[in-house]
């Protein structure tokens, strides 16, 4: 998404050090782009881990490519903001968010497709523009986003378990405006953090409040 802010640190970087390596080699043995989600509640880290994940596989040559959850939203930040607030209904997957293109997007990039179509929304302009992604010699690619773990085909799924109520600090590092502490959407991260809490049950690796890895994959 235009506009938001990553800021990977220390404690991102030693969470991508500890998952790569164990999928390195089931990477380079796949005969299709390999495709791995990262979810968890707003601020728990899932940009900065995903983008921490893909400078990792590049040090090992490997492209990677994010594709945020964020620009899957039918409405763009500050209108969805509004609507939610008109129609307490308008909150969760498939309800406010593409689910359906950000899956046919995944599907383009396994069956080998060349360039896949997918959103881009501008958080300051709040508007969503079309862009063309190219996916030749792309080997992994990332879908972050609250509710990625929902994603069907996918190989490998990181959940991130640090909630809303210890996050506040990370959120407002990601410069949301005002949003940050505001009643109604702290009542919409509360909601949230009920939608996902059985999440973590569909993960391969859990990443805890602390940022270490939990390798709970059974094929891993």
């Amino acid at each position: 998404m235009k506009g938001d802010i990553v800021i990977v640190q220390a404690h991102h970087e030693k969470v991508a050090r500890e998952i790569v390596p164990q999928l390195i080699s089931k990477v380079r043995q796949k005969n299709r782009i390999f495709i791995m989600t990262v979810g968890g509640e707003s601020g728990s880290g899932k940009s900065e881990i995903s983008l921490a994940i893909a400078n990792e596989f590049t040090k090992n040559g490997i492209r990677t490519i994010i594709f945020g959850q964020d620009d899957y939203f039918y409405l763009p930040p500050k209108s969805n903001s509004k609507r939610r607030r008109e129609n307490p209904d308008w909150l969760g997957p498939h309800i406010e968010v593409n689910l359906d293109l950000l899956e046919k997007n995944l599907i383009d990039a396994i069956h080998g497709k060349s360039e896949t179509v997918k959103p881009l929304i501008d958080y300051n302009s709040d508007t969503i523009e079309m862009q063309n992604i190219a996916l030749g010699g792309v080997k992994v690619i990332i879908a972050e986003g609250t509710y990625t773990s929902l994603l069907r085909n996918v190989d490998t799924r990181i959940f991130i378990t640090r909630n809303w109520l210890v996050t506040l600090e990370d959120r407002k590092q990601r410069n949301r405006g005002n949003e940050v502490s505001e009643p109604f959407t702290e009542n919409v991260l509360a909601t949230e953090h009920k939608i996902i809490a059985g999440h973590k049950h569909l993960a391969d690796f859990i990443v805890t409040d602390g940022y270490e890895v939990i390798n709970v994959g059974l094929e891993l």
